[in-house]
């Protein structure tokens, strides 16, 4: 009834919530994106985008359809593999950047090895300017993170906007300097909001270094100050900071997948990995599960 390649289609759109960007990591025509969503729709019987000329967002059909699209081709790819008697092996050096630390990549990265159990999975997690670096240096086969703005490189799991966030109760006087929390360089985010401060004019100070995200999130929450965050994964406890306070615009930030330099022994189980990321992209930006 729902023709993988259809799914596939589906999911892209609803991670990057573009119909451009969807026809581009999948290297089709914006009008064949179009025309597999349509064909869902029929299927379906059901609207699973609301669509206009500015924006497109997922319906409430559209999010149930996406357990269900991820589930189908979990179980498609399952079958196709078995029937096939292709079975992964070798070590898979993969980086995911601090941001994920709170989301539900665990589940994917779990599911993989699942699946995959004769592929050596060696995770690093690490800050996404140290990660583009160590991939760069050849360490790593496989990068999950954000991307500079002017870097092309990198296939888009999906965007987002940055937004500044601080604990609820604090208040930025603004004839003083931006209390900031920011992580070491080369931090990307970093960068960024010191970026926009600087063209603002809006002097500042460093109230809290940390390279671990548990160590800048308690910093928040302990009031010292604000931090520049993806506006999908803001931490219980923390608020975007409200626009009277006056912090100037910090644009989009994009996460994408990055391969490294295609050991031969690496390509298949890191092409396997990024086509579980990619298929499960919606769940790296909804916090973990209880327990997990």
């Amino acid at each position: 009834m729902y023709d993988p390649s259809h799914l596939r289609t589906f999911l892209s759109v609803a991670q990057t919530l573009s119909f451009t960007q969807a026809a581009r990591r999948l290297g089709l025509r914006q009008s064949t994106v179009s025309q597999h969503v349509r064909r869902l729709e029929d299927a379906t019987g059901r609207q699973l985008f609301s669509r206009d000329t500015h924006s497109v967002e997922l319906t409430e059909d559209g999010e149930a359809m996406l357990g269900f699209a991820r589930r189908i081709l979990e179980v498609h790819e399952q079958a196709t593999a078995f029937f096939t008697g292709t079975r992964l092996r070798g070590r898979l050096r993969f980086g995911a950047s601090e941001d994920f630390v709170l989301t539900r990549l665990p589940e994917i990265l779990e599911a993989f090895r699942h699946d995959h159990p004769e592929v050596d999975l060696e995770l690093t997690v690490e800050l996404s300017g140290t990660l583009h670096e160590q991939l760069a240096a050849g360490k790593l086969d496989l990068v999950l993170a954000k991307r500079r703005p002017e870097d092309p490189r990198g296939e888009p799991v999906w965007s987002d906007r940055l937004v500044w966030i601080g604990a609820e109760r604090l208040r930025l006087e603004p004839d003083r300097p931006v209390p900031l929390i920011v992580y070491p360089p080369p931090g990307i985010t970093r960068a960024l909001a010191l970026d926009a401060l600087q063209r603002q004019g809006r002097a500042w100070h460093i109230a809290c270094t940390s390279g671990s995200l548990n160590g800048l999130i308690a910093a928040a929450r302990a009031g010292l100050g604000v931090m520049a965050h993806s506006r999908g994964l803001v931490p219980p406890g923390l608020v975007r900071v409200p626009d009277r306070a006056g912090l100037p615009e910090l644009g989009g930030v994009d996460f994408v997948l990055v391969h490294g330099g295609r050991r031969p022994s690496a390509q298949g189980a890191a092409d396997a990995l990024a086509a579980a990321i990619l298929a499960g992209g919606d769940r790296l930006h909804r916090p973990q599960r209880t327990g997990l």
